[in-house]
């Protein structure tokens, strides 16, 4: 309990020593107390823009500030944008634990001395987190690998900061005039899940074995193997990678890399892992990518650090490749209808509106290199807009915003010229093709066969329920029906199978006598 006093207390210091309060004055539903805590507090030098200022109270206040503040730098939808520009800067600067504390978690977790597990291993840390740190070794069978501990205490930690940053959640919700539409609580109860899903290492393991499977036949992306024998909640060992970190384009240059195809590749692979998988590395800045400088795979990305991770199911998949594609035709009004028809904006709200609303934010993008191009700017005024239309922005789309913004950084950082929007429309164009054209809808017969073909034997006992069922007008038939017009939905694509094998007259008369004996 002491322990917690004393860092509310010491919450409070940072706040009032970095100007906080003065930030929320303008929102402060009680200016007097603002007013009289600014004048008190006279000595301070607040000369620093705000967010310098907030960036260094959660620098002081520490890793677990840190990260909640790289959390917020996502969500453009309810920062202003210098706020979350600065915060995006933040980055985990975090002294290394002692080589004996890691050694100790690794034999709690593996159940033996790193000196018996692996042939060599470095007790110096060659990189250190908030969460975790990194030591390179080597494997019995002589594989170099990387080797992720937990940082020890972690989750006692974050639980102890977690719980003050709700209670402080709920005071801005009731303090601030904008603190409902701010959703603090949502924030936190987000950072709070994003924070837990990270200390399971396991987790991590399997979102890079998933992404390392996505693009096992492609040439543009290289994911460390997991060794599965050696990985635990708490410890991970993965394939130690060899390469040029992204943003030492002196080095890449030196090395031959081309830097016009690096940040055209970087386009493809995210539209790739969105489109596609629906399942996309979510924190792609650049400490966590590197390029292959070896022979077998020179010029390709390297992927590290799989602890957050995005996914999208079929409806965002369509949605997004609808937008993004009716945004590079220019095609306003198509973007308002799908706000609408999606059930993201309201139902009554007036198309031409929005249309003009959308135009305005997205027009002056275009034909422009993308070194001219700020889109932090651009989704600002979007979500304004979103807000003032009362379209509601979309929680799974959050990280996507955030990832789009790295490939943005990384395009800047190695082609200036690159435009983002030429270099993926026809990838796009293709990938709508695939969907919706005769190649679509032969992956979609092939995805839905097996269960179809459970569903063909069953097609003459469920005629024979119908009519059964049809003699007895007495007994109510409503379940019945209910459930032979579902399975007449679900065997549509049936009815292309089986004329593809030449049984589609026996299905199509069995699944026609039923139809017609309840609907007809």
């Amino acid at each position: 309990m002491i322990l917690k006093f004393l860092r509310v207390l010491k919450i409070i210091r940072v706040a009032l020593r970095y100007g906080l309060d003065e930030i929320a004055i303008s929102g402060l539903a009680i200016p007097r107390t603002a007013k009289f805590i600014n004048q008190v507090m006279f000595w301070r030098d607040l000369s620093a823009p705000r967010a310098i200022r907030l960036r260094r109270a959660l620098e002081d206040l520490g890793p677990i500030f840190v990260k909640f503040g790289q959390v917020l730098s996502t969500r453009r939808d309810l920062m202003p944008i210098d706020i979350a520009d600065e915060l995006a800067r933040l980055q985990d600067r975090v002294p290394p634990f002692s080589s004996e504390l890691a050694i100790a978690q690794i034999i709690k977790s593996l159940g033996a001395h790193p000196d018996v597990l692996f042939a060599d291993f470095d007790p110096v840390p060659v990189a250190s987190a908030s969460i975790a740190q990194v030591h390179f070794g080597r494997l019995k069978s002589g594989k170099d690998v990387a080797i992720k501990v937990l940082r020890p205490g972690i989750k006692k930690s974050i639980d102890e900061d977690v719980a003050l940053m709700h209670i402080l959640a709920g005071l801005v919700e009731r303090m601030w005039a904008d603190g409902k539409r701010l959703k603090p609580k949502e924030v936190v109860a987000e950072f709070d899940k994003y924070l837990h899903d990270e200390l399971d290492l396991m987790r991590e393991a399997a979102n890079g074995s998933q992404l390392r499977r996505n693009f096992a036949d492609s040439k543009l992306l290289v994911v460390p193997e997991m060794f599965w024998d050696y990985c635990s909640t708490s410890v991970i060992v993965m394939e130690r990678m060899v390469g040029i970190p992204i943003s030492q384009t002196d080095r890449l240059i030196a090395a031959g890399v081309d830097l016009k195809k690096l940040s055209r590749d970087g386009v493809e692979i995210f539209f790739t892992q969105v489109f596609r998988d629906g399942f996309f590395h979510a924190d792609m800045h650049p400490g966590n990518i590197q390029v292959s400088v070896e022979p077998a795979t020179f010029g390709s990305y390297i992927a590290l650090d799989f602890g957050i991770v995005g996914t999208l199911n079929d409806f965002d998949k369509d949605y997004l490749s609808q937008n993004f594609l009716a945004f590079f035709r220019r095609d306003y009004k198509r973007v308002a209808e799908a706000h609408i028809e999606s059930g993201w904006a309201p139902k009554d709200t007036r198309v031409d509106e929005l249309e003009s609303a959308v135009r305005a934010c997205c027009e002056p993008i275009f034909d422009r290199p993308l070194s001219e191009i700020s889109f932090g700017q651009v989704l600002l005024r979007l979500f304004q807009t979103s807000r003032r239309f009362n379209v509601e922005v979309q929680p799974q789309l959050v990280l996507l915003q955030k990832t789009l913004l790295n490939v943005e950084g990384l395009g800047r950082q190695l082609d200036p010229e690159l435009d983002l929007w030429k270099t993926a429309k026809p990838y796009l164009e293709n990938w709508m093709n695939e969907q919706v054209g005769w190649r679509g809808l032969w992956e979609n017969l092939k995805a839905e066969a097996p269960r179809y073909s459970k569903l063909l034997p069953q097609l003459p006992r469920l005629a024979h329920q119908a009519l059964t069922q049809a003699s007895q007008p007495q007994h109510d038939n409503t379940e019945l029906i209910r459930r032979l017009l579902e399975e007449q939905k679900r065997t549509n694509l049936l009815l292309g199978v089986a004329v593809y094998f030449g049984g589609g007259l026996v299905a199509g008369g069995i699944l026609t006598l039923v139809f017609f004996t309840f609907v007809g």
